[in-house]
């Protein structure tokens, strides 16, 4: 397949965030520098990070990738949603790498090959590939990402579309299967949080889907979603990330930074969610 060779172009760069790399650097390098954390008692596992643009959810998203800056994570997985339709569970890039205004992200085929044998062996849907997609929630963090980490890593990119539980814990089986011999690799889960309820209302949506994810219980983020009292537009992707570090050793997660759209933009009758969250292993 001819498109597996290809470079992924970007379809956001200079809307969602510079176009310029040295704008782009500056910008993701301020943000980071000025994110403050409380002490974190573990080793990171995995980071919850919203996925509007720069402009919004920079300074919120750089919370969850100041606690990796200056590490080496050879492999990264993001799971994100997918917001195009389609009739797939699960999808991935077709493309052999991502392109950025910073460069270019290898994506591990060969983790793909392998994420797609795990999810065939439990009879899962396995992944289906996409040429030339513009879906920005899984881009959005590849400029942190490349930003923070301390030399260049492999990228397994993975749109989440199920909120079906059984094949979420199926996924994250597999996806621990693929990382329990890499222990430095990353998990990402690209979501933001409620769309468009007046300031008021968001908050205390958000809240509620934020001390789920910090009471770490994968089921009741996605019993959140499915009962409306919180909301996540990549709910499948944060609990397979959740329940992929449970299996990898995980114990705990914080979240250490909440945001809204109203801090960029002063309208407070409809807002859009963000959130920052680390999963650790203590001990």
């Amino acid at each position: 397949m001819t498109a597996v060779a290809a470079v992924r172009p970007s379809p956001i760069a200079g809307t969602w965030y510079s176009g310029k790399a040295e704008v782009l650097a500056r910008q993701v390098d301020g943000w980071m520098d000025q994110a403050m954390l409380p002490p974190l008692e573990g080793a990171v596992i995995g980071v919850m990070a919203p996925h509007a643009g720069h402009r919004y959810s920079g300074r919120t998203a750089a919370h969850a990738f100041r606690a990796v800056r200056g590490q080496t994570r050879p492999l990264v997985v993001i799971l994100s949603p997918y917001h195009a339709w389609s009739q797939a569970a699960l999808l991935t890039t077709a493309h052999a790498a991502y392109q950025t205004p910073l460069g270019q992200v290898r994506v591990d085929v060969d983790g793909l090959a392998q994420v797609d044998e795990g999810l065939a062996e439990r009879r899962q849907p396995v992944l289906r590939r996409v040429a030339f997609d513009e879906e920005h929630s899984l881009e959005i963090e590849l400029p942190f990402l490349q930003r923070a980490l301390s030399g260049d890593f492999r990228l397994l990119p993975l749109m989440v579309r199920s909120q079906d539980w059984n094949f979420l814990s199926a996924l994250a089986d597999v996806l621990a299967h693929v990382l329990r011999n890499q222990p430095d690799a990353l998990l990402v889960a690209s979501t933001d949080l409620s769309h468009f309820y007046p300031l008021s209302v968001a908050q205390q949506l958000d809240a509620e889907m934020l001390r789920r994810v910090a009471a770490f219980d994968p089921r009741a983020v996605l019993e959140a979603e499915r009962s409306r009292v919180g909301f996540a537009c990549g709910v499948g992707a944060v609990v397979t990330m959740l329940l992929a570090a449970q299996r990898l050793g995980a114990d705990a997660a914080q979240v250490v930074h909440y945001s809204t759209s109203a801090e960029e933009t002063d309208d407070v009758s409809s807002v859009v969610g963000y959130g920052a969250a680390l999963v650790l292993k203590r001990g």
